[in-house]
């Protein structure tokens, strides 16, 4: 696609057009990442390694011309190695601060159980409230913030389970899987001249992310609509098969992260699909279930009994 054609489509159009330049198929996932992002929330994605958590979200922070940080989780990761810390400068004669990867604007926090309670808590507050904390002195994170944290479901020694409430912070989770025969011949053919990722140049502006993600909260829902999305919530805190059932939290993450979704799909106004197609999404991880049963599949049972206004 030569450069003018390019120019000639819209943000989104352009954004994904790069991501696909990087990143094989995975078109479900991309459009998941993007409702993250464009919704203001963060992205959990529990899925074996090496199948291109990593290479999404560098291909994302370059698309959008922002910086990226990654953190390799491990048991002995500081909470000072994530937010940063004061040091002291001699020939000042004063402390300074010394900021650590969380200052950028997408975070990729790799195998994120692997880390304490206490490095995890460090980086829930600056999920939640954009700002950290240090000796007393907030620092503001650069906008937009944007975290994908990763999980390695194979492996669960020395892991740390992410409490309920960090959970909540994230707006979606989902898993990237592995490639088709087709997908993963595609892939060898790109990477056999080198990663098309080093030659993948900004497709947007910061700014201009930050006038999408505004233009999401424009995205219209209506009272029937809203009153679908809490019958589906509420139904999650009855359910005999769940003991902990989705927060007020996770409705309002429900409904920024359907307006962002309809606003991708080119609409102003949400619709009943928007909502199936990101509830077992936005949902499933919001949800304690009991007797080894899938809080994603109770989420996706439910879309099939609660009725569509």
């Amino acid at each position: 696609m030569i450069a003018s054609e390019i120019n000639m489509q819209t943000p989104i159009e352009r954004l994904t057009t790069n991501l696909n330049r990087a990143i094989v198929g995975k078109q479900d996932a991309i459009r998941l990442v993007l409702v993250a992002l464009l919704s203001g929330g963060h992205a959990l994605l529990e899925d074996v390694p090496g199948v291109g958590k990593t290479l999404l979200a560098k291909a994302l922070a370059k698309s959008i011309d922002g910086q990226f940080q990654r953190i390799q989780c491990t048991p002995d990761l500081l909470a000072s190695d994530l937010t940063g810390t004061n040091i002291w400068n001699p020939r000042e004669g004063k402390f300074e601060f010394l900021a650590g990867p969380v200052f950028a604007n997408i975070l990729l926090a790799d195998e994120i159980n692997r880390s304490t309670p206490r490095t995890q808590s460090a980086l829930l507050e600056v999920m939640e409230e954009a700002q950290v904390t240090i000796d007393g002195a907030c620092h503001v994170v650069a906008q937009p913030f944007f975290v994908i944290a990763t999980q390695n479901p194979v492996e669960y020694q020395g892991t740390f389970p992410l409490p309920e409430a960090q959970l909540d912070r994230f707006a979606l989770s989902f898993s990237l899987g592995y490639p088709s025969m087709d997908e993963e011949l595609q892939m060898l053919q790109r990477l056999q001249a080198g990663s098309p990722l080093e030659q993948l140049q900004p497709c947007l502006s910061l700014s201009e992310v930050k006038a999408l993600q505004q233009k999401c909260t424009e995205v219209q829902v209506e009272i029937p609509l809203q009153q679908y999305m809490l019958a589906l919530v509420r139904a999650t805190r009855e359910h005999h098969d769940i003991s902990l059932g989705v927060s007020p939290r996770g409705s309002v993450t429900l409904q920024r992260a359907v307006q962002a979704f309809a606003f991708l799909e080119g609409r102003d106004y949400a619709i009943p699909d928007d909502v199936k197609a990101l509830a077992p999404a936005v949902l499933g991880h919001r949800m304690i279930s009991t007797g080894g049963h899938n809080a994603r599949a109770v989420v996706e049972n439910l879309l099939q009994t609660i009725a569509i206004p």
